[in-house]
């Protein structure tokens, strides 16, 4: 790919910088890739596994199509354990917001190794061969969960656990290690963002209660509270750091730093859970508690449900975003109540779509 073309690419204004977008066909960069593309100040590199883009049926989908008819984004197909085809896709590009990580649900701790600490490895190397001059990491609020303790409104003082309770965390705090070391490395600046448990169109959040339906499964006492974050404003949140780091003072303060993120409106798990079945149309669930005990015998017939899983279900996890407020100017731009209506409407329009194409009378 050469760089006298992929500079000269599109009919942006000559103002418009290149970005990358590593794992950008995942839920939050999707939604990463139409704000920036939205905003007019970036042409977007899209990178992923796949050798073809195949875009889906939403509104963040259609925004891309257009922008990859006219140039304002590429597709570029990169494994980030691959540095030759990370080097190419990261040519000419100013700034790297890395998403890509291994699916949290497979709890194969060699595969979280190779894509999420390998890999960030890779994506650091690329950044500077390339002379890209700001690095954004999507990181995890999971980083500092040793798998036994709750969280109630923890900062970033919180230190990682001498011991993690899975592969996810384990790696997700290695590589976040990773990006922060390279802050100010070859002149390269690096900022982390730590996301609460991410909700919006296209998540599976709001699909897990349709399958569920009325029926409302509680696992544990159900008193615990968790800081959930409407996809947007983690959007958001990258883009603050990507701008904070721009100017002197910003780098200076944030440069090599993690900041933890959320909605900012901490509230019971299960009642969020009940706040989307009620936007779905469901009224008045069938609540069943299923002791704890009981969770973990199911574990030995369905490995997929992690210790790390179950507990995140059943104890408090709330954060502090102060620090984000005050040093990247982060804040909230959609409520958790009017994310829940978003997400339920989108998902339910999607639903039906799919419904019609599969010849089924709404």
């Amino acid at each position: 790919m050469e760089s006298s073309r992929l500079l000269d690419a599109g009919n942006g204004s000559p103002e418009q910088r290149w970005c990358a977008v590593t794992g950008g066909r995942g839920f939050m960069a999707r939604h990463l890739v139409a704000a920036l593309l939205r905003s007019g100040e970036w042409r977007v590199r899209v990178t992923g596994l796949d050798p073809d883009i195949v875009l889906g049926l939403d509104e963040t989908e259609e925004l891309l199509g257009d922008a990859l008819r006219d140039g304002r984004a590429i597709y570029a197909q990169a494994d980030v354990c691959n540095l030759d085809q990370l080097t190419k896709a990261f040519e000419g590009v100013d700034v790297v917001f890395h998403t890509a990580c291994a699916e949290y649900t497979k709890n194969d701790a060699q595969l979280h190794y190779k894509v999420n600490v390998e890999g960030t490895k890779k994506v650091i190397d690329a950044c500077k061969i390339c002379k890209v001059k700001r690095l954004i990491y999507t990181s995890s609020c999971a980083v500092v969960f040793d798998g036994v303790h709750g969280h109630s409104n923890v900062n970033e003082s919180k230190p990682y656990p001498d011991k993690f309770p899975d592969a996810y965390a384990q790696t997700k705090a290695e590589a976040e290690k990773l990006v922060i070391t390279a802050n100010g490395t070859t002149e390269i600046l690096t900022c982390c963002i730590r996301p609460g448990s991410i909700f919006g169109p296209g998540d599976k959040i709001v699909s897990l209660a349709d399958c569920y339906g009325r029926i409302q499964l509680i696992i544990g006492d159900g008193k615990n509270n968790d800081d959930f974050v409407y996809v947007e404003n983690v959007v958001h949140a990258h883009i603050c750091a990507e701008r904070t780091l721009r100017t002197k003072e910003g780098a200076k303060i944030s440069g090599g730093k993690a900041y933890f993120v959320s909605n900012m409106e901490q509230m019971n798990l299960w009642d969020f859970n009940y706040m989307v079945r009620e936007e779905l149309g469901y009224k008045r669930p069938f609540q069943i508690r299923i002791p704890l005990f009981v969770i973990l015998l199911i574990r030995m017939r369905q490995p997929i449900l992690t210790p790390a899983m179950i507990k995140y279900a059943t104890l408090n996890r709330t954060f502090s975003c102060n620090k984000a407020v005050e040093e990247l100017g982060y804040k909230p731009i959609v409520t958790l109540k009017d994310g829940v209506k978003i997400a339920a409407k989108s998902y339910i329009h999607l639903r039906d779509i799919q419904r019609i194409k599969e010849g089924i009378t709404l």
